[in-house]
This record gives C-alpha cells, sequence and structure tokens, in this order.
C-alpha cells in the first residue's frame, strides 16, 4: 500500500533514513557480543528490508494532512520508524507461531537460523529450537527498538507519554488477538463467529491503522474529536484489511500473499471464511474438503472450490465492502481537514484493491 501525501517521496527517505539509523545502532551494540549476535543483526535487517513502509507513511500523512507544525521533523521520522519496526517484530514472531521458514520466496530470520544450525552439526530438532530462538530473540530486539525511538523523540513530555500510550495499545492488543487466533486454532470444538472475528479485528487493526494515524494526529496537535474519528476509521479500515487477508491466505496467489496458495487451509486456520462456511448448508462439504488440504496443492484447490460454491467466499466479500463503507462513512461525517479526508479515502479505495 502506498500512503499519497504531497511529500511523500521527501517522508520515505526520511523514514528510510531514521530506519537505517536503528539498524546501524543494534548492528553496532552487538559487535562485542559474538558472531551469532552479529549474524541475528544481520538477519534482522533483512527482515526490516524492502516493506511497503506503509503504517509509518500513515503516520506522516495524518501529521501532514492535519497541517502538523508542533513537532521537529526529526522526531515525526523517528516515531513513524518506530512504527515500521513494531511491524517488523510482529512479522518476526508470527512466523514463529505458524512455523514459517520463509517469507516472500527467501528465508526468514528463524529459516536462517534453522539452516546455520545444521551447518553447525545440530539434529533436525536442534536446528528448528535455534530457528525459533531466534526469530523470538530478534522480535524482542525490534519491539524494545520501537519503544526506545519513541521514548527518545524530542517532543513535549505530554506529547510523549500520549505516543507511548499508543505503542502500548498496539502491542497489547495484537498479543491479545494473536493468542486468541491461536486459541482458535488449537481448540477442537467450533468457534463462535463472532469471537474469530474479534481476533481478526484485534491483530492487525490497531498496530497497522488506528494507532499510526492517531500517532501523526497527536503529533499535529489534533483535537480530540479528530483522534477518535481516526480510532474509529482505523479499526474498521484495520479489520477490511485482515479480512481481505483472510480471503488472500485462502484463495490469493503466492505473489500476492508471499506464501504457498492457500497457506491458511493448509494450516487449518479457523478464520471468519470458515465461521461463514460453517453457517452454509454446503458445510459438510466444505469439511471434508478442509480436512484434505494440508496433503498438497490439489487437495487446496478442492477445499477453494468447496469454499466457494459454499457461497463463504462471496459473503465475506460482502463484508469487506460493508466495512470499508462504514469507514468511509466515519470519514464523511468527520470534522477533519478535507485533505485529511481525501488521504483517508484514498487508503479505503486501496485496501479495496487487495481483494483478491
Amino acid at each position: 500500500m502506498i500512503v499519497a501525501v504531497p511529500s511523500a517521496p521527501t517522508a520515505r527517505q526520511e523514514i528510510e533514513d531514521a530506519i537505517e539509523t536503528a539498524l546501524e545502532r543494534l548492528e553496532y551494540r552487538v559487535v562485542p557480543l559474538g558472531e551469532g549476535a552479529r549474524a541475528l543483526a544481520s538477519a534482522i535487517r533483512r527482515a526490516a528490508t524492502g516493506g511497503k513502509r506503509f503504517r509509518p507513511l500513515l503516520v506522516a500523512a495524518a501529521y501532514d494532512t492535519l497541517d502538523g507544525d508542533a513537532v521537529a521533523l526529526s522526531a515525526l521520522w523517528q516515531v513513524a520508524a518506530a512504527f515500521e519496526l513494531l511491524h517488523t517484530a510482529f512479522v518476526v514472531h508470527d512466523d514463529v507461531i505458524d512455523h514459517d521458514l520463509e517469507r516472500r520466496g527467501i528465508p526468514n530470520i528463524g529459516g536462517e537460523f534453522r539452516q546455520r544450525g545444521l551447518e553447525k552439526g545440530a539434529d533436525e530438532d536442534g536446528a528448528a529450537l535455534l530457528g525459533n530462538a531466534a526469530g523470538i530473540l530478534a522480535g524482542d530486539m525490534l519491539l524494545h527498538e520501537a519503544g526506545r525511538l519513541v521514548a527518545l523523540a524530542d517532543v513535549p513530555a505530554g506529547m510523549r507519554a500520549e505516543l507511548m500510550r499508543l505503542v502500548e495499545d498496539a502491542v497489547i492488543v495484537s498479543a491479545a488477538g494473536e493468542l486468541a487466533d491461536v486459541e482458535n486454532a488449537v481448540s477442537a470444538g467450533d468457534v463462535d463467529a463472532m469471537t474469530v472475528l474479534k481476533a481478526t479485528r484485534d491483530k492487525t487493526a490497531v498496530y497497522s491503522f488506528s494507532a499510526p494515524l492517531q500517532a501523526g494526529a497527536v503529533m499535529a496537535g489534533a483535537s480530540e474529536a479528530s483522534l477518535h474519528a481516526l480510532e474509529r476509521f482505523g479499526e474498521r479500515l484495520g479489520l477490511a484489511y485482515q479480512l481481505i487477508d483472510d480471503l488472500i491466505g485462502a484463495f490469493g496467489t503466492p505473489a500476492v500473499s508471499g506464501k504457498d496458495e492457500g497457506c491458511d487451509l493448509r494450516e487449518a486456520k479457523k478464520t471468519h471464511l470458515i465461521s461463514l462456511a460453517r453457517e452454509t448448508a454446503d458445510w459438510p462439504e466444505v469439511s471434508l474438503a478442509l480436512a484434505q488440504a494440508h496433503t498438497g496443492p490439489v487437495a487446496i484447490r478442492a477445499a477453494q472450490a468447496a469454499l466457494s460454491a459454499s457461497g463463504a467466499r462471496k459473503a465475506l466479500e460482502r463484508m469487506v465492502y460493508e466495512t470499508l463503507e462504514e469507514a468511509t462513512m466515519i470519514v464523511e461525517g468527520a470534522l477533519l481537514p478535507s485533505a485529511c479526508k481525501a488521504m483517508l479515502l484514498e487508503l479505503v479505495d486501496t485496501v479495496a484493491e487487495r481483494v483478491p
């Protein structure tokens, strides 16, 4: 996703520079700590490189379109960079939880260190332990660095406290959503649709949308009403974004998802798509197809066909567009500058374009 702001090229470069400074600092800190620590810092750099940067760009876009001039721009870029490192931390930890060894077709941190373990003579279990440990520790380091960037930003004390609250909300709500998602996945019985939907929202909405938008607004000196509107907008847009991820996880191509086709079906994830399918008369056929999805590509395609035939795919698409319409209505009814409204509506259109 690309956020369009008048100073987008400059903002992107400044954000990249702030991220680079943070990564260089991490690498410098681990120099005396051994070859393994240096390899981990190098892997962290690769994990944090090449993203679309839309979360930090949301910080900059909110600040810019709300006529921000309350802080030094260096602080804006630093806080924006923090949200990118926060995102990278969550991605790294998510890969550990999902037992994924690749991201976008190349080894992730866990994959790199699993191979490192094998090269050092470890057996498969030992190599897997090393890979998981590296992923967890890399995520921990990134979480700390994100918090450090905000804590040391050159902003007034009251503003810093509010920014730290937003980061805290992002971490706590996302962690709770991820835990609920895993609990839903491992539960032997059915999980009700609202429980699945809440976990879906909590995993992404706050840290990816509400918190970055509000962070930019806080630094711009925006009103409480504006902050509340951005919070509500971010919750709806984030839910739509994650529901689209559910569609991509079931039906998206590897080029779009960054993982194998039908990865969510292969892993038997209890997404809202599956909740909707369970409510249809075709659920026995869908359930049977899903039970075989882990066996290979042919079975995945059969599960995809069963989900589509049940009407669950269309039902989820309708929910996505209804949620995006709710986000649009929040923007249209909010007391926000026209430039900010235009930016938010463009975000709605950009998210809608992700539907596979």
